[in-house]
């Protein structure tokens, strides 16, 4: 945000400086040069006693009344040769020697003009030059008052630019903070701007986009909890119902039926529990934290996972030591994740565990088919599978890696998948110790 309105302020002052430099050339090609102008002005008395009095004199006294004027000026009037005149001026200025203007050299505190065009004065006049130096040409003052006249100009538009681009910057700053909450999962948060506010249009229209994200996301989790809920009661009964049927059968075929009935049941059953356990972490709740030991926590997870091989074989550093964290919420992620691994593991399931500095990082790896480097981050989207065609028995709903990531973040954690040194899969949790 800043970096956007110190951009604008330097585009402000070079557009500022752009104009003061086009200004001063627009100026000196349409009505000359305005040093030359200033310094004309300071030596006019010379010029005028030149003019008026000196040339005013018959063709016989030029020269005594030229003399007279050297006696009482402080400044210098000298007769050098044309030749010598146009070496010191710029040839720019030749034309109007030429013509018998008067040539003026700011840097040098003088000016020129020829004596004579036609030889009137005295003889040889056509050829001499009238150089009068030590003039009272001062164009410092003239230059600091150009300076601050542009200063005063370069201020007027700064103050109320800045001005109003501190209000925008207020209100920017006030929508990249409600962007902030609203996308850390606080959907309440909202600008409430005043409408004098400049950019109160802009952030009248979020506040309505936010009231819909809400509303759909408020409406979308109470369905789902609400959906879930209601589904227990008549899979409770067909589970009675079935266990019942299946007492009063004794055929095999039937009973064979029934337990597969059973099975999709349990099925729906997980499912359910899973999308209830979703609702639960989307609904923003902050974990209840305590100290947790990390080992014994690992240890206790791979005594709840299901019978079978392989069993994950855990190694822990002697100074991981605690952390705080909801352990009924870390410990389902974990075994969520080790429950993936036992899916998809061939014969090795390592769980590690360290701590560098003020965090511990906890791996999972297996010796199974691994993930694609392209499907790493898209196998923590719900109902998300890598393979389609897997049957119910390895497949899974595509839930549990979700719920897992859902479940570090809440602990301000990162979950992410790496290529293991097994050949598999290596699935990283990283858990801040507070």
């Amino acid at each position: 945000m800043n970096r956007i309105f110190f951009r604008f302020f330097m585009l402000v002052m070079l557009s500022i400086t752009a104009a003061t430099f086009v200004i001063y050339f627009a100026m000196s090609r349409l009505f000359g040069d305005p040093l030359e102008d200033i310094a004309r002005r300071q030596a006019s008395a010379q010029i005028f006693l030149v003019e008026q009095y000196v040339d005013a004199a018959p063709a016989d006294e030029w020269l005594a009344r030229l003399n007279r004027v050297r006696e009482v000026s402080d400044t210098r009037y000298d007769l050098i040769p044309i030749t010598r005149a146009r070496s010191f001026l710029p040839a720019t200025s030749l034309g109007a020697l030429d013509r018998g203007e008067v040539v003026l050299d700011v840097d040098g505190k003088s000016f020129y003009r020829r004596v004579d065009l036609k030889g009137e004065r005295y003889i040889g006049s056509e050829d001499e030059v009238l150089h009068v130096q030590d003039l009272p040409i001062d164009v410092s003052l003239a230059l600091q008052m150009e300076a601050v006249r542009y200063v005063i100009v370069a201020l007027a538009l700064l103050v109320p630019i800045a001005l109003w681009s501190r209000s925008h910057w207020q209100g920017l700053q006030s929508l990249s903070r409600v962007a902030d909450e609203f996308g850390a999962g606080k959907l309440s948060a909202r600008a409430h701007m005043r409408p004098s506010a400049s950019i109160y249009p802009l952030a009248e229209r979020i506040d309505h986009m936010a009231d819909r994200i809400e509303e759909l996301l408020v409406s979308q989790k109470n369905l789902l909890h609400s959906v879930s809920h209601e589904l227990r009661t008549p899979i409770a009964r067909l589970e009675f119902a079935l266990e019942l049927l299946g007492d009063k059968t004794d055929d095999p075929a039937l009973r064979k039926r029934i337990a597969a009935m059973e099975g999709d049941l349990a099925e729906l059953n997980s499912l359910v529990n899973e999308l209830l356990g979703m609702a639960r972490l989307d609904s923003g709740q902050a974990p209840q934290r305590e100290a947790v030991d990390v080992a014994a926590l690992l240890r206790s997870v791979e005594a709840s996972l299901p019978p079978g091989e392989p069993r994950p074989a855990i190694d822990c550093a002697f100074d991981v030591g605690t952390i705080e964290a909801d352990s009924r919420l870390l410990g389902r992620a974990l075994s969520n994740l080790l429950r993936n691994a036992q899916k998809y593991a061939g014969a090795r399931i390592e769980v590690t565990a360290r701590r560098d500095g003020g965090r511990v990082t906890i791996a999972v790896e297996d010796d199974g088919p691994g993930i694609p480097a392209e499907e790493r981050e898209r196998i923590f989207e719900p109902f998300y599978r890598l393979d389609r065609s897997r049957d119910r028995a390895t497949g899974g709903f595509g839930l549990g890696l979700s719920i897992a990531r859902k479940a570090v973040l809440l602990h301000g954690g990162s979950l992410h998948v790496e290529e293991s040194a097994l050949g598999g899969a290596k699935l990283v949790v990283v858990l801040p110790q507070r």
